[in-house]
């Protein structure tokens, strides 16, 4: 069972790698200005004090650079992917997800773009920065993890695809759903588990899947509340 999903995320990936390719700049460009300038009039953005944003690749992908100067510009603490290598045995490392607090714009133009293109921070940076936790660096850092606020408000998602049943189709590294288990459980604080932010995707008309399909989930993969698409569309989970 699990082999066959995979199968079946891969093959979805495949097709949606392919269809990305074919989107001309301009259109993507569009369809971010328009995702974007719906995402600022929700509710859920408005009222969000603390947000997670991922940072865009060049391409095949809306932007988030207009999200990042609107929230810094309103005052919200912003916060932005950090991927790095996880100790778990003597044996073994995984890769894992932190969100870190960014400071300004300058900082966000200053970014350096990884091999994937994306601006990312660099393990210097990160050292003495606060995570969405409340310690500093990157966790677990148990006498650390509470010193300041704990969670997130809002994220904004990113993904490969999406349906209307409000699932999501990663790149498979499972980032996003690993991050959200490990802030689901409390696992880094010593308060009980936390309130969930709201889990707002943006999505080009491309990745959205026709009514009749459905993206091939298992357990630990995390449905989102919002999907805005790039038509102007916006779909809310009625949960």
């Amino acid at each position: 069972m699990m082999a066959s999903l995979q199968v079946a995320k891969r093959d979805l990936r495949r097709r949606m790698r392919d269809a990305l390719q074919q989107i001309p700049a301009d259109s993507i460009a569009h369809q971010s200005q328009t995702a974007t300038a719906r995402l600022l009039s929700r509710p859920e953005y408005q009222a969000a004090k603390r947000i997670g944003v991922y940072l865009s690749m060049p391409a095949g992908e809306l932007s988030t650079t207009a999200i990042v100067q609107d929230a810094l510009a309103s005052g919200k603490e912003v916060f932005v992917p950090y991927i790095h290598s996880l100790e778990i045995s003597s044996q073994a490392k995984t890769s894992v997800m932190d969100m870190m607090l960014l400071d300004s714009m300058d900082e966000f133009r200053a970014l350096v773009p990884d091999r994937w293109g994306i601006p990312s921070l660099s393990a210097a940076q990160v050292l003495n920065k606060r995570n969405c936790f409340g310690g500093k660096g990157v966790s677990p850092q148990p006498e650390d993890a509470t010193k300041g606020p704990y969670g997130l408000d809002l994220i904004v998602m990113p993904g490969m695809a999406f349906d209307q049943g409000f699932r999501r189709l990663g790149h498979g590294k499972g980032y996003y759903d690993h991050f959200l288990t490990r802030y689901s459980t409390g696992a880094e604080s010593t308060i009980t588990a936390p309130k969930l932010p709201s889990l707002v995707a943006l999505c080009l008309h491309e990745q959205m899947l026709a009514p009749t399909e459905e993206i091939p989930v298992a357990d630990h993969d995390w449905p989102v509340d919002v999907v805005i698409v790039g038509d102007d569309r916006c779909l809310v989970c009625p949960r």
